[in-house]
């Protein structure tokens, strides 16, 4: 697990969000728990708690002493879940064939969506911060579908 490192007299290793993530996957496969399974344990969606356990969001005060008790981490765990992250991509393009197609969806659609976002609201956008998501299983006899639907605050940009 990656450390932080606080040098001087009487500071120690700080846990990260990344060591708290590592801690959620492997109690996670050990105790054999999909997304679903422990998001209603915690009372949030699967997308949210799966971001969240990532690092990407901030769990609430509450959410995070559930998470911390449900997955059996350390109790320093919660004030680390709770901290606000810094979103950051180590890579431009991913190259995991899952990821990659949302950004060619958002390569090929993009424009299409603005578009239409913009003829349905006028001239803005969707909130990623006042938003959900929700990905479910469509049973077909050609081939399951995927089905993601995302519902976002529409945002309408400013004149000064």
């Amino acid at each position: 697990m990656v450390k932080t490192t606080m040098k001087g007299p009487g500071m120690t290793e700080m846990m990260t969000k990344e060591d708290v993530t590592a801690m959620i996957l492997s109690a996670k496969r050990q105790a054999g728990l999909t997304w679903e399974d422990i998001a209603a344990k915690i009372g949030m969606s699967p997308v949210w708690t799966h971001s969240a356990a990532m690092g990407m969001n901030a769990f609430p005060a509450d959410k995070a002493k559930l998470m911390v008790s449900v997955m059996g981490l350390p109790q320093e765990a919660e004030s680390v879940l709770a901290e606000s992250p810094t979103k950051i991509w180590e890579q431009a393009v991913p190259t995991d064939p899952c990821i990659y197609r949302f950004y060619e969806i958002v390569g090929v659609y993009g424009p299409t969506l603005k578009a239409l976002i913009q003829e349905k609201f006028g001239d803005g956008i969707m909130s990623a911060i006042d938003f959900d998501m929700s990905v479910t299983r469509i049973e077909n006899p050609k081939g399951d579908r995927v089905k993601v639907e995302m519902s976002g605050k529409y945002l309408g940009y400013n004149s000064w």
